[in-house]
C-alpha cells in the first residue's frame, strides 16, 4: 500500500496503536500529524517517523480540549495543505463501579475523550475529507461489544457509542465520498493494557482477559488493519467494523 500523496492525522499517536499506525503510515510514504499529550513519547515517536523516512509534524494537544482539537486540524491543514485520513485513536480507560459511587466521574471523563473528541475532530475535519475524498478510521474495542468485567461499564458504553456514531457519520458523509469505518481489537500488548492487569485487576481477572487463540495481539497487527481500511483497497466499505480479537468474542 502506497499513502505517498496522502496527508494522516493519527491521535494518541504516542504509544502502542497510534504510534505503531503513525509509524507504518510513514513508512509507506505519508505526511503525518502525530498528537497526543506526552511531549517525551512523540518525540520517540518522531525519531521512529523519520527514520521510516516519512514527513511528519508533532502536535501535542488533549483532543477533549476543545481548541487543542480545532489546533490539530488546523497546524496540519497549515502545514501539509490538505487532509486525507482522520485516525481517531487517542482514549482513555478507566474503572469505576455503580455502588461505591464512581462511576458517574468515570463517565464523565471517559466520555469526553473516547466520544466527544471524536465527534469534534470529525465535524473539524469533515470539510477536508469532503474535498479529498478521504477517509476516517475510529479505534473502538470489544468492550463495546461485552462486559468483560463490570467495572469496565463506563469504558464499554463509550467503545459501544463510537460503534454507532461511525456508523452514523458514515452515513450522512458517503453523498460526500467520504468513508468512516471502526476496527475494534481485543486485548492488544499497549502500555494501558500493562498498567491494568499489574494494577488495577486481580490474577483471576486477568485471566478472564487472554482470548480462546492464546495470545494478545500486537499493535502492528492492528496498524496494518487500519491502513487497510485507509487505503483505497477498501474503496466500498464504510460503515464497518472490523474485529481483531483473538477470538476474544467467542468467550
Amino acid at each position: 500500500m502506497s499513502f505517498s500523496d496522502k496527508v494522516v492525522i493519527v491521535t494518541g499517536a504516542s504509544s502502542g496503536i497510534g504510534a505503531a499506525t503513525a509509524i507504518m503510515f510513514c513508512r509507506e510514504g505519508a505526511s503525518v500529524a502525530l498528537v497526543g499529550r506526552n511531549e517525551t513519547k512523540l518525540k520517540n515517536v518522531s525519531q521512529k517517523c523519520s527514520a521510516a523516512g516519512g514527513k511528519h509534524v508533532v502536535i501535542i494537544a488533549d483532543v477533549s480540549n476543545d481548541d487543542d482539537a480545532r489546533r490539530i486540524v488546523d497546524n496540519t491543514i497549515k502545514k501539509f495543505g490538505k487532509l486525507d485520513i482522520l485516525v481517531n485513536n487517542a482514549g482513555v480507560l478507566g474503572m469505576a463501579k455503580i455502588l461505591d459511587g464512581t462511576i458517574l466521574e468515570a463517565y464523565d471523563k471517559i466520555m469526553k475523550t473516547n466520544v466527544r473528541a471524536v465527534v469534534h475532530l470529525t465535524m473539524l475535519a469533515a470539510p477536508h475529507l469532503v474535498k479529498t475524498k478521504g477517509n476516517i478510521v475510529n479505534i473502538s474495542s470489544v468492550a463495546g461489544k461485552t462486559i468483560s468485567l463490570p467495572t469496565f461499564s463506563a469504558y464499554a458504553t463509550s467503545k459501544a457509542a463510537l460503534d454507532h456514531f461511525t456508523r452514523g457519520s458514515a452515513s450522512e458523509l458517503a453523498s460526500s465520498g467520504v468513508r468512516v469505518n471502526t476496527v475494534s481489537p481485543g486485548p492488544v500488548a499497549t502500555d494501558i493494557m500493562d498498567n491494568i492487569i499489574s494494577g488495577e485487576i486481580n490474577p483471576d481477572q486477568s485471566r478472564q482477559m487472554i482470548p480462546p487463540l492464546q495470545r494478545v495481539s500486537q499493535s502492528d497487527e492492528i496498524a496494518d488493519l487500519i491502513l487497510y481500511l485507509a487505503s483505497d483497497r477498501s474503496i466500498g466499505i464504510t460503515g464497518s467494523d472490523f474485529i481483531t480479537d483473538n477470538g476474544y468474542l467467542l468467550k
